[in-house]
């Protein structure tokens, strides 16, 4: 798998919970991370099909910048 690829950024708010999703663009791989109301965040690997950005609109997610997502991830929030 190539490093040169740009992945993009999703969030969505809801009920207290936060989901940050990770898309390889090229792949359709990426990470979702759920992160509840006491902080603490489960991750977990999945497979898109190439409808995902049109899923991910559909859902109410907004693309965001990579900072959020990797702060979550490396547990530095």
């Amino acid at each position: 798998m190539s490093k040169n690829i740009v992945h993009q950024y999703f969030k969505k708010e809801l009920e207290g919970t936060k989901i940050l999703v990770k898309v390889d663009p090229i792949h359709f791989q990426g990470t979702e991370l759920t992160v509840g109301p006491s902080h603490k965040i489960e991750a977990r690997d999945v497979e898109f099909d190439e409808h995902i950005f049109e899923d991910l609109k559909a859902d109410g997610f907004q693309e965001v910048n990579a900072m959020e997502f990797n702060l979550y991830l490396s547990g530095l929030i």
